[in-house]
């Protein structure tokens, strides 16, 4: 079943990462916009408007967590996801406490696929 009219922000400093789950996300009829680092991802949220938001938490210029909270002071609506290697507590509980809807994976953990399946759910819940 095609998804049409979703957008995708990948912001991710990663960029064979990134680059490998803009195309699984594209395989699935999603149109993916991309960002490399917080700065640029919260312009490109701005400007894009996206459905949904995949954030990495450190990244160079402004981490994935201040980028998040910036993203809800400016009232943008987008659903997002933390995708991050970081599995302590400290920075689960940074993460969430931007706000408690916002998913958090460990890339690390799960298969691509997995993590495609997880961005679908996010998308249509």
């Amino acid at each position: 079943m095609q998804q049409i009219n979703k957008k995708i922000l990948i912001v991710e400093d990663d960029k064979d990462f990134s680059w490998i789950l803009r195309q699984s996300l594209e395989s699935q009829f999603l149109t993916v916009v991309y960002a490399m680092d917080g700065e640029e991802g919260l312009a490109m949220a701005q400007k894009e408007n996206p459905d949904l938001i995949v954030i990495d938490i450190l990244m160079p210029k402004m981490d994935g967590i201040t980028m998040a909270r910036k993203i809800k002071e400016k009232g943008i609506k987008s659903k997002m996801i933390f995708l991050t290697n970081f599995k302590d507590s400290d920075h689960i509980t940074k993460a969430l406490d931007v706000a408690s809807e916002i998913d958090y994976i460990i890339k690390s953990d799960m298969h691509i696929d997995a993590i495609v399946e997880r961005i679908k759910n996010k998308l249509n819940s």
